[in-house]
């Protein structure tokens, strides 16, 4: 598959995963992979993160934090309150809002997102999704405020959300997970949730933290030398445990590949303690070549 055509396949690509399992770093990959590419970039990240912000800072991709109350004070604002807005903005009203009608805050943001993927100034905008558990929540925030409300601005704000979510052009949710039982597990029971509550088109799989020999047909790191004296022991139990979690590894991929019919993506493990702006160019380049591996 050729890596422009598939990174510019949607317009705005959700990125969402269970905790810990690197789905800001695959926000960053995905998008420095997009921009290497020549597309047009935005990234996205939502609940007050800035993480994101430090990985672009040699890098000319714009990065945008959205809040609920930033995008209320925004729509109001849009909508001649400007001063309203102002006010709220800083009193935590959003926060009562959303109690007393759940899904508003969601849909504000998501309301926001609709507006820029609209824009057409980006070819790709990456948005740093919530985890897995509120990240259903998020996306379903549409249809319930359909079904709670029956006209006035809200309701057409959750329309055209659930009209972008049915057009993959526009809108596709991408999946991250790490070979491992437990985040393996979640990611296939988020994925049947999302395309029957949701209704939005998931994209690749991309699976987190591979250790490159599990891709390998042969994963053995020193092969025959690993049962023999030849090597100091401490050296020979570390090859044994490597390769016993390069054979987990390879079984949790196909275990999910058995149980979800999505293509998947391995992006390679690095020994560092905390992604850098310099790991994302080799990472983007994994990306690239594991996309035109995909048939």
């Amino acid at each position: 598959m050729d890596s422009v055509q598939f990174l510019s396949a949607t317009r705005l690509a959700i990125v969402a995963g269970k905790g810990g399992v690197g789905k800001t770093t695959v926000t960053a990959v995905m998008a420095r992979a997009a921009f290497d590419a020549g597309l047009r970039v935005l990234v996205v990240e939502l609940e007050g993160k800035s993480a994101l912000a430090d990985l672009f800072v040699d890098t000319p991709i714009d990065v945008l934090a959205i809040t609920a109350a930033e995008a209320l004070a925004e729509y109001l604002a849009a909508h001649g309150l400007k001063r309203l807005s102002k006010r709220l903005s800083t009193s935590g009203i959003i926060d009562v809002v959303a109690t007393a009608a759940p899904g508003i805050d969601d849909i504000l943001v998501l309301g926001k997102l609709k507006q820029l993927e609209r824009s057409g100034v980006y070819d790709l905008i990456v948005v740093d999704g919530p985890a897995a558990g509120h990240a259903i929540s998020f996306l379903l925030s549409a249809r319930s405020l359909i079904s709670a409300v029956r006209s006035g601005p809200i309701r057409a704000q959750a329309e055209d959300v659930l009209e972008m979510f049915a057009d993959p052009t526009r809108c596709q949710v991408f999946l991250v997970t790490l070979p491992e039982t437990t985040p393996v597990n979640e990611v296939i029971e988020t994925a049947y949730l999302l395309e029957e509550a949701v209704g939005v088109q998931l994209g690749t799989i991309i699976v987190n933290g591979i250790d490159q020999g599990a891709a390998l047909p042969d994963p053995d790191l020193v092969g025959d030398l690993v049962g023999s004296s030849a090597l100091p022991q401490p050296i020979r139990l570390a090859a044994q445990f490597r390769n016993r979690r390069r054979a987990h590894q390879r079984h949790e991929c196909a275990r999910l590949n058995a149980e979800l019919a999505l293509p998947q993506i391995h992006l390679p493990q690095l020994a560092v303690a905390g992604i850098r702006a310099d790991d994302l160019p080799p990472l983007a380049r994994a990306l690239v070549h594991a996309i035109e591996g995909l048939e």
